[in-house]
């Protein structure tokens, strides 16, 4: 217990330090030290994971820890390239404010602070074994970062900021609402005081009142669906993503979206137990494929490379939906895909930012030839659209391999064929975007310039590690996340059947 307190605790600390601290430098070195206790009291627990009380609030199953994961180290990789962004923030601003004094108000500190106060709440969300624990952790989130989005003060990031705070807002009350049916439900089984803990619930799943939880199911269905970015309710994502500041929209992608998903896995799960997969399972498969349809028709038009990549997060969060609708191998695939898609998405927004830096501008059209202007930031570009689209040797390509395994053993021939379909579409669609933007000729006149830019370690690194994990996770599957995932998966199964079963469902695939 000690440990997950001091993983929340951590950046919590770390971050009300920042806002009494008056040096930038200062400021910086807090937010990485911060990144790198909370990325070793992560890999802590891999190495000994405490036993899941029956009656905490807090706890680390296999599911939380495998998103713990994932957020502890893209925390640490937007870290280290944030040390570098801010400095050039600092100079293109030319920001003279006078140290020795406290500005609370000052950008810098409002962005570190809320960026350690986001890793604290991402934390809690994870760790949290109480429904209601969890809530309180997802609008955390919204708070911690509704300033970061802000962060450049132009009115685009207003109106994103707004967008993002009005429409989640109503998202979380929706899955404030569903906690109340979940207690409800649970209120004739025998949980006594533990009434909305994930374990006790789980323990007694066939005394809850079916009709009960299945609304309970909707409302966390829509609401955690709305942060999510699940289609239709997907509306303040592209803003948010696209006016934010790189490594703050390479978190609230690769991170924060898995968050919310955690809140509708938990309650999926209790579904299942109680029998009643049948009726969220259908849910789950239907808001995928609409997602990702949704995705796939705005990204044939998009001029906006960041937005580009928040329409991506749409498709990608309706593949995961899609993967745990499907059951089976499925589950295993959309957690693979979880983590194939934090990495990649991550990376990507952080050589968006690099881009950014060098044209001044967003615009698809404006952009060419970033192999000439950025060498290593154009082979990473092409390497992350590869990645993101499924190509093969990337993980991406696996974990989306895998879920359409779970269509077709199921049978499920329609979805099969419309998933591959739009699959298609999006890689024809992000084609024609990309590939222009790399190998183009550099434009003459403007901001963006023909002679090629230095490009520092800081900007190019952590985005180079991230993709190199997920191509790694393409060609092997270490057998300590193998067993994670085969340990998450197996809390899908309707009936308590061993891990191994998804193990050997998995058994051509690579380990």
């Amino acid at each position: 217990m000690s440990v997950l307190l001091a993983l929340i605790l951590t950046p919590a600390v770390a971050g009300c330090c920042v806002f009494a601290w008056n040096s930038r430098r200062g400021r910086r070195a807090i937010l990485l030290l911060a990144a790198t206790a909370h990325l070793s009291l992560t890999g802590w627990l891999w190495w000994q994971r405490p036993v899941v009380s029956p009656h905490g609030w807090l706890g680390v199953d296999a599911v939380g820890l495998l998103f713990l994961t994932i957020a502890s180290v893209l925390f640490f990789a937007a870290a280290v390239y944030s040390g570098g962004y801010l400095r050039d923030e600092q100079q293109s601003r030319h920001v003279d404010i006078e140290e020795g004094f406290l500005f609370f108000n000052e950008p810098e500190a409002v962005f570190v602070g809320c960026l350690l106060m986001f890793l604290a709440a991402m934390t809690l969300v994870t760790l949290s074994q109480h429904f209601g624990l969890l809530w309180v952790g997802v609008e955390a989130t919204t708070l911690a970062t509704a300033p970061l989005i802000y962060f450049h003060r132009h009115h685009r990031s207003l109106e994103a900021t707004w967008k993002y705070l009005l429409i989640c807002s109503v998202g979380i009350a929706l899955a404030l609402l569903g906690n109340f049916l979940l207690a409800v439900a649970a209120s004739n089984a025998r949980t006594g005081h533990a009434a909305l803990i994930v374990y006790s619930l789980q323990q007694h799943a066939s005394q809850l009142h079916g009709p009960w939880l299945k609304v309970a199911f909707l409302f966390f269905l829509v609401g955690y669906g709305t942060k999510m970015g699940l289609a239709p309710m997907h509306t303040w994502l592209p803003d948010a993503h696209s006016e934010s500041p790189s490594p703050v929209s390479a978190l609230l992608s690769g991170a924060l979206l898995n968050c919310a998903f955690l809140g509708i896995l938990r309650l999926h799960q209790l579904c299942v137990a109680a029998g009643h997969g049948d009726f969220s399972r259908p849910l789950l498969i239907l808001f995928g494929l609409v997602s990702v349809l949704v995705a796939a028709v705005f990204l044939l038009r998009q001029a906006d490379f960041k937005r580009m990549l928040a329409y991506s997060s749409v498709e990608h969060m309706g593949i995961l939906a899609l993967g745990v609708g499907l059951g089976g191998v499925g589950v295993f695939g959309s957690l693979l895909h979880a983590v194939n898609h934090s990495l990649t998405k991550a990376a990507l927004f952080l050589v968006a930012g690099n881009i950014l830096a060098a044209y001044a501008t967003k615009s698809t059209r404006d952009v060419r030839g970033i192999r000439q202007v950025l060498p290593i930031t154009g082979v990473l570009w092409l390497a992350g659209f590869l990645a993101i689209t499924g190509s093969p040797p990337f993980g991406m390509f696996l974990s989306e391999f895998t879920i359409l395994k779970a269509a077709l053993d199921q049978q499920h021939y329609v979805v099969a064929v419309l998933y591959l379909i739009l699959l298609g579409l999006i890689f024809i669609a992000m084609a024609n975007l990309v590939l222009p933007m790399t190998q183009g000729e550099a434009l003459n006149g403007g901001q963006p310039q023909t002679q090629k830019r230095g490009e520092p370690l800081w900007s190019i690194g952590p985005s180079a590690a991230l993709l190199a994990l997920t191509l790694t996770l393409g060609l092997w599957i270490p057998t300590w996340l193998g067993n994670v995932l085969d340990e998450a998966a197996g809390g899908f199964q309707a009936v308590a059947t061993p891990i191994a079963t998804v193990a050997t469902a998995l058994e051509p695939l690579p380990r």
